[in-house]
């Protein structure tokens, strides 16, 4: 992408001898492949047409393989995808490494190798770290805090749930106890009524 470009282009990779960031531009213009009747080569392509086969990925190695052996700005752009071992190429002897920006003339000759160190210093990764332990813990323990309570308050409810039960039939055996002593008191009133009746009736 255009940004990608921009942040290779800024110099900030070229700052190391045993680092660099260069873009291969083998596939940037290639034109789809096709076979003897003008129809694309789709031995090039797997099933699924949307990746490439292992003829594909041969082309493409050799392609990109071929790349790393030119210079940045003379980088060939595209693949002729053809079956062809001979235009595999090999380390030009008088240059006999992949070329980077560096080495092929780009950037600032004059930065200085020997100052390659990070700009961050060393405390603020050891900060950074300590830190993100504590968050971490953090997180853990109040994540195991909400559980906790959460299973707090579900056993609650299932006891209140089974105690509900027992609760309604002690109410009910008390109910039924006060009823059957009620009908007692009233059969003994009952009969109570009946005898005194019974009396005043003899004597008259």
């Amino acid at each position: 992408s255009y940004w990608t470009l921009q942040l290779i282009n800024s110099g900030r990779y070229e700052q190391r001898q045993d680092f660099a960031v260069v873009i291969q531009p083998f596939f940037r213009n290639t034109l789809l492949p096709l076979d003897s009747t003008s129809k694309p080569d789709m031995s090039f392509f797997a099933a699924d047409c949307s990746h490439f086969s292992v003829r594909g990925y041969a082309e493409m190695a050799m392609a990109l393989w071929n790349n790393m052996l030119e210079p940045v700005g003379e980088k060939q752009t595209y693949n002729n995808f053809t079956h062809d071992r001979s235009k595999l190429r090999c380390p030009n002897p008088e240059k006999p490494f992949l070329f980077t920006r560096r080495n092929s003339g780009f950037g600032n000759s004059d930065v200085n190798l020997e100052n390659t160190e990070s700009s961050v210093p060393y405390w603020a990764v050891i900060v950074t770290a300590v830190a993100g332990v504590l968050v971490g813990s953090l997180l853990g323990w109040v994540v195991s805090r909400r559980r906790t309570k959460k299973h707090q308050r579900k056993a609650g409810t299932e006891n209140n749930i089974k105690t509900t039960p027992l609760l309604f039939s002690a109410v009910t055996q008390s109910g039924r106890t006060k009823n059957l002593l009620d009908m007692n008191e009233a059969s003994g009133f009952a009969q109570g009524f009946l005898c005194q009746t019974t009396l005043i009736s003899n004597v008259f």
